[in-house]
């Protein structure tokens, strides 16, 4: 590279920007080899295989010390870029996957994630997702029960049977870059899993002309009937996940979405 410029840092991870010799802006993500070379290598297999269907950022080289993707150059949001990515979206999550898991090795930020398929996505999301972070969270006794009482009804809640869909697995705003008229995806937990998944994620913090994605994405595929209600239960792993990484600020929402999946 001819030149660099620090972006700061992120879980411990060093970021900067890089001009290669032949002219190309790079982004680069730097950690101490050995630690993070499962991160980056699991990274890189889901930006190539999301990219298969969708814009994600080139895998430049993937290294035990680094990941170098292509430079995402931003724009700001409009409607029309929103509604673009709405069926783009859709047609991600519709080209699917082997099961509901993945081949390599699953992270969410730092924290391992198991990615062994299960035959079921109830199965998958309870004992893939949900209960390991469980343990993590150091709940109190009456939360941990009150969790476990809502995995006991995903079966029951978690709406019609579907093959898995080709998602994302970390879908939040930070993640959705706007870029040549649409959104570029990066930073991906890749795997076969449910597609309300990635919309309950895209939800949870908010997303510029979220109506819109959804409005194009329900045109491009239609979801079945129940999916608002079900957002609940999809956003249980990610605010596991906030709980454990940042402590007991996400437990409240955590609980609140708990009690709406034990109405469903």
């Amino acid at each position: 590279m001819r030149s660099v410029r620090e972006l700061g840092t992120s879980h411990g991870w060093r970021l900067r920007q890089g001009v290669l010799d032949d002219g190309r802006p790079v982004f680069v993500k730097s950690g101490p080899a050995g630690v993070v070379a499962e991160v980056f290598a699991a990274e890189a297999a889901g930006l190539r295989w999301l990219g298969e269907v969708v814009a994600v950022p080139e895998v430049i080289e993937v290294e035990p010390d680094r990941l170098v993707l292509s430079w995402v150059e931003e724009e700001p949001p409009g409607p029309a870029a929103a509604e673009r990515f709405g069926r783009e979206l859709a047609r991600m999550h519709r080209a699917g996957a082997e099961a509901f898991g993945a081949p390599w090795p699953g992270f969410i930020a730092e924290l391992p994630m198991d990615n062994r398929p299960c035959g079921s996505w109830p199965e998958f999301y309870a004992e893939r997702r949900v209960l390991p972070f469980l343990r993590q969270a150091r709940l109190p006794a009456a939360d941990v029960a009150e969790v476990e009482r809502a995995v006991a009804r995903f079966a029951e809640v978690a709406g019609p049977d579907g093959p898995p869909s080709r998602i994302h697995g970390d879908l939040w705003s930070g993640n959705v870059l706007w870029s040549g008229g649409s959104a570029v995806l990066v930073d991906p937990a890749a795997h076969g899993g449910h597609r309300e998944t990635d919309l309950g994620m895209l939800a949870l913090f908010g997303l510029p002309h979220l109506d819109r994605v959804l409005g194009a994405y329900r045109e491009e595929w239609p979801l079945a009937d129940g999916w608002r209600e079900r957002v609940p239960l999809h956003q249980l792993h990610p605010l596991l996940v906030h709980v454990v990484l940042y402590g007991g600020s996400y437990r409240a929402s955590l609980m609140a979405a708990v009690r709406r999946v034990l109405e469903l």
